[in-house]
């Protein structure tokens, strides 16, 4: 067995559900799978005594699930006071109309469309409630309107499906872009570098406690992929599916689809780039 010390970014063992840090608490969402990993997590974000809290990604339109997060808020003798997204796929959105109802909340996202109230959120916007404060970090990449929360009283950052906590994530093509990924992981390790982020709270996966760690692993792991992509189109590997099955060889058949989303994003990164 891998000590989880050795493996990139440190991700915690134990329960993923709970407390993550001092304002952080997980609620594991019941959709477990490939892609969700462990299932969604549902972070429960306030301030030490504070009677308010924050919900970050409600997760999927499972209703025992939704009402668990209240639950838990109120466990805790807080009242949910505001709904956010880290993006609109269905794991992390489909149940925040539902939840907006239960707690009588409205949904801030980056995209209009997910949005209930006049509020939307963008990058450099901060959001405050009863001493809580999370910084709107632009995201794009995973998907076009990804969004990331810096916390900076717990030096933690919640990435949403940007940084996992275990594994690495898809370049959702064509909405999302490589282009766009890499600038936001270098914008993710300035956060570390310069702003004190040591924790990643992320969207699926266990807490990663080296955050630099882990973005430095995401931005290694991205340059490999492309080195591999540009050698395989070389070989005359010229359709995606065909690189996906040259390149992507090592990686469980059912996983195959959604690495192909990524492929086709590098391989426009690499015409934009005259590479290929």
């Amino acid at each position: 067995m891998t000590d989880a010390a050795a493996l990139p970014g440190r991700p915690r063992g134990g329960v993923l559900s709970g407390p993550a840090t001092a304002r952080a608490v997980n609620v594991l969402a019941p959709n477990a799978s490939a892609m969700t990993l462990d299932g969604t997590n549902t972070w429960i974000l306030s301030e030490p005594g504070s009677a308010r809290a924050v919900v970050i990604d409600p997760g999927p339109l499972d209703e025992g699930h939704l009402r668990n997060v209240v639950d838990t808020a109120e466990r805790a003798g807080k009242r949910v006071a505001l709904t956010l997204l880290t993006h609109g796929h269905p794991d992390h959105s489909a149940g925040a109309a539902r939840f907006a109802e239960l707690t009588g909340t409205k949904v801030r996202a980056l995209d209009p469309k997910l949005r209930l109230g006049d509020e939307g959120l963008s990058g450099g916007d901060v959001v405050t409630v009863d001493g809580l404060e999370l910084r709107v970090v632009p995201a794009p990449g995973h998907t076009a309107d990804s969004l990331a929360f810096h916390l900076p009283a717990d030096g933690a950052v919640l990435t949403g499906d940007t940084v996992l906590g275990r594994g690495t994530t898809v370049v959702s093509h064509p909405d999302g872009r490589l282009g766009d990924y890499l600038d936001t992981l270098r914008r993710l390790r300035s956060l570390t570098v310069d702003d004190g982020v040591h924790t990643v709270l992320p969207g699926h996966g266990p807490v990663l406690e080296d955050a630099q760690g882990a973005v430095e692993y995401y931005l290694a792991h991205r340059a490999h992929r492309l080195a591999q992509v540009e050698t395989a189109v070389e070989n005359g590997h010229r359709s995606a599916s065909d690189v996906v099955a040259r390149v992507y060889a090592d990686v469980d058949r059912s996983l195959w689809p959604a690495a192909e989303l990524s492929v086709r994003a590098q391989l426009e990164y690499l015409r934009e780039h005259g590479l290929i």
